[in-house]
Order: C-alpha cells, then structure tokens, then sequence
C-alpha cells in the first residue's frame, strides 16, 4: 500500500496497543506500518500540529507588530517621549527573550497545549488593559511584563519545541515555516492596525490584538497534541528503529539552568548568542520599533509607512521558509555568514532611501531586508542541534534570550539617538557595522558538532541522533 509523503511516521510500535483508526488491538510491525485492513491518515498529523503552530505564532505576533504604529500617538495624546515609550517596548523584548529558554522546557515538562494557551490569554490581558492606561508605569506593566511574558511564552522555542518533537525530516523546512508565522502575524495585523490608528485611534487598535490572540486559544485547544505518542504515532519520518524520548523529569527551571550553565562553557553557544544578538539588534530593536517613526520623520504618512513594513513580512514568510530549506541542504554557519553581510549592506543605504513618498528604491530595500528578516532562525536552530544534541532547543531559547537583549538594548537606544540627534541616521549605520561583524563570528564557529557535522543536513543528522536516544556531550571546545 503507497502512501504519500505527509504520511510518513505511522503508528508507534508497541505491541499490543490500540490503532487511533480502528480501535483493534494491534501487534506491532517491524516496519512501523499498520497492520493490513488498518490505514494510515492521508497528511500525518504531525503536519495539523506544525498548522496550528502557525496560526498560534500568528496571534501572538500581532501586538508585537503594534509598537511601531503607537510611538506617535502614544507621544502626542500622552506627551511622553520617545526615549520613555521605547523603554516599554524594551521590557517587552527582554522578557521575550528571559521567558524563552524557560518555556521550552515547561512545554517539554507541562505540554504544549498548556503553556501556549496561556501565553495568548497573557497577551490579551495585556492588549487589552492598555486601553484603560493613563501613566508610564501601566505602560510598563502592560506593553512590559503581561505582553513581554506571553509572547515570551510562545518565542521561536516553540517553533524549535514543535519541529524538534513531531518531525525528524523536513525539521530545517518545518522551523522556518514556524519562524515565519511571527512575519505573518506582522502581515496580518499592521495594516490594520495603522488604520485603526488613523481613524478611530491606538485604543480600538489594542482591542482588536487582544480578541486575535483569544480567538487562537480554543484552536489551540483543539487540535495541539504535547507528543506523536500521545496519538499513537512516531514522528513525521522515523523510522522502524525509532526510540521515543522519555518524557521530560521534574524541575523544568533547574534543567534550564544547567542547560545554560554546560552550553556557556562552550564558545560555540558565545559566537551563536553574539550573532543573534546582532540578529535581534537589527531586526525587532530597530526596524520593527523604529521604521514607521523614521519614515514619519520624513514626511510618509503612517498607514503608508506600515504598509511597507507589513510588505517586510510578506517577503520575509519567502526568505525564512526558503532557509529552511536551504538550512536541510547547506552549511548552516555559511548560511549566516550571508544573511548577515546582505542585511548589514541594505542597511547602511537605508538613510538615503526615506522619502515623503514610497519611492522604487526604497521598495527594493523593502523586498532585499524582507527576504533576510528573520532568515538566520533555521541555520541557528540546526546549530544548536547539532552542538548540543537533546538541550538544543532549551538553548536555542538561551540564544533567543541574546536575541532579544540586542533588541531590548538597540530598542532603547535608537529613541535615545532620535532625541538626542533629531534623526535615526546614527542608529542605521551603527546596525550595518553590527552586522558585519556578526558575519564574520559565523564563520568561525566550529562546523562539526559532538552530535554529527553541522553542515547540510544537520538537523536532521542531530535529530536521529536524539531520537535514538543518544544525547551527545557538550562541545567543550
């Protein structure tokens, strides 16, 4: 019997367990197939899992896309400053990043079906109290800590957490759709979010986030399964010799300390964190805050100016699904290399491109950055795999805490330029120079991890690894 390729993975083979089509006892094969009579589900479900994960990255984008389009409003109806305003949105991203490696190992610990409905009742809470907020400090404790924790909660972990327990293929391809849900969640909601601005204000904008993110969570609900065990499945393409993990033991927060603590001997994890700092630096920090209000600067309107930033997401969804692909067949640490040397370019010409209107040049910079938003998440993830074997993921959410403290810190500190200079010019530059230097920390980290080489194929290679129940030991080189 043929079967496609969303297929792959079957029942687990326990003998004497019960198929999930037929209910009959069934005694296992050597193959992993079904017994005859007994079929297989057209799309595994592993494929449902990865969609939802999508939708839910999604919602929990949308309010993470909203700072850029509230600075001004927020400013003139408030009077607060840009550099005040920034710091809120600096909290947030720090918390997203802290709140990262500790949520992938609740998820491992707890389910994922728990953690992530949580996180989205966090970010609505938080959207939606802002519209009662009249002090800096409720902006802190909103856009700070409730949204900071929720979209913490639901960080690009989740994706490493979702690709690394329900696929053993297609993990590079996997990850970098995952990654690309928070470009749609840009995508989606800002446009409409600047519109909302314009016309009836930030406040029907905060609610419109917060009913998006509640409207996830009984999807969530619904369809997410924490393991294909839970099914009575193998991961999408394991084979026969499959051994499952044991669940995760007790002590989430003290196996991510030591997690930190092994990986930090390590000066793989340093250059992987350093990179992804610039990563963060350059991405969220500054293009994500600060693009809409320089473009304004320059005589753009709002609506127009968040428009291109939305158009960033559309490309970026291409860009980071095409990594994936290109992290399951290529040298992740090359791959760095080039993201990040073509970032650093475009934006050092970004200064000269503002216009009171959108002009072609500054499309091409539009298309060019969108492709490479968030491009660098697959090779890193695969990295992490492949040096640190069965943590990986809970060190992937340590590299994503450096992610967002380069974004927390250029956050702050590109208000603080737009204060003090009148103009964003410094801070463009300063992250082109940034990404240079990031490029060339790629490219020294070691390419073969203890799992395995970390070069084409090394998620996959670090996933049967761990899979088979092998946990390779820290590089400690």
């Amino acid at each position: 019997m043929a079967f496609g390729p969303l297929a792959r993975g079957g029942t687990t083979p326990h003998a004497g367990s019960v198929t999930r089509t037929t209910g009959l006892p069934d005694p296992g094969r050597p193959d992993g197939r079904p017994a005859r009579g007994r079929r297989l589900p057209r799309i595994h479900r592993a494929w449902w899992v990865a969609a939802v994960a999508f939708v839910a990255l999604v919602g929990a984008a949308g309010f993470r896309a909203t700072p850029s389009v509230f600075i001004d409003p927020l400013h003139e109806e408030f009077g607060w400053s840009h550099s005040t305003i920034s710091s809120a949105v600096s909290v947030n991203v720090l918390l997203y990043g802290l709140t990262s490696p500790f949520s992938a190992a609740l998820m491992e610990r707890y389910g994922i079906r728990r953690i992530v409905s949580g996180a989205l009742l966090l970010i609505a809470a938080g959207s939606g109290l802002t519209v009662f907020m009249d002090a800096t400090w409720q902006l802190l404790l909103c856009w700070g800590f409730l949204v900071g924790l929720g979209t913490g909660s639901m960080a690009l972990a989740f994706a490493a957490t979702v690709s690394g327990s329900w696929f053993v293929e297609r993990r590079g391809l996997v990850s970098g759709i995952l990654t690309a849900g928070s470009a749609a969640g840009q995508l989606v909601f800002l446009p409409l979010v600047a519109l909302l601005v314009e016309g009836p204000g930030w406040r029907a904008a905060s609610l419109t986030v917060a009913f998006a993110a509640l409207a996830v969570v009984p999807l969530v609900l619904w369809v997410l399964r924490d393991r294909p065990e839970d099914c009575g499945l193998r991961p999408y393409g394991a084979g026969p010799g499959y051994v499952s993990p044991p669940p995760a033991p007790p002590g989430a927060a003290r196996r991510t300390l030591r997690a930190l603590r092994d990986a930090a001997r390590t000066r793989v994890f340093w250059l992987l964190a350093g990179t992804f700092a610039v990563c963060g630096a350059s991405t969220n920090g500054l293009v994500g805050v600060h693009f809409v209000p320089a473009a304004h600067d320059h005589g753009m309107p709002v609506p127009a100016a968040a428009t291109l930033l939305a158009v960033i997401g559309v490309f970026d969804l291409v860009g980071t699904v095409a990594s994936g692909w290109f992290t399951d067949r290529f040298d992740p640490r090359r791959l760095l290399a080039v993201y990040y040397a073509l970032r650093g370019i475009s934006l050092l010409f970004l200064p000269m491109l503002f216009a009171q209107s959108v002009q072609p040049s500054m499309l091409f910079f539009i298309i060019f950055y969108g492709l490479d938003w968030v491009a660098t998440v697959p090779p890193t993830i695969a990295l992490c795999r492949a040096h640190f074997g069965g943590n990986g993921a809970i060190v992937f959410g340590w590299v994503l805490a450096s992610h967002q403290i380069g974004a927390s810190v250029v956050a702050f500190l590109a208000g603080l330029v737009r204060d003090t200079f009148g103009s964003y010019d410094v801070a463009w530059i300063g992250s082109g120079a940034l990404c240079a230097t990031a490029a060339l920390m790629a490219l020294v980290i070691r390419k073969d991890g203890p799992g395995g080489a970390a070069g084409p194929g090394a998620g996959a290679a670090a996933g049967a690894a761990g899979g088979a129940g092998k946990k390779p030991a820290p590089d400690v080189r």
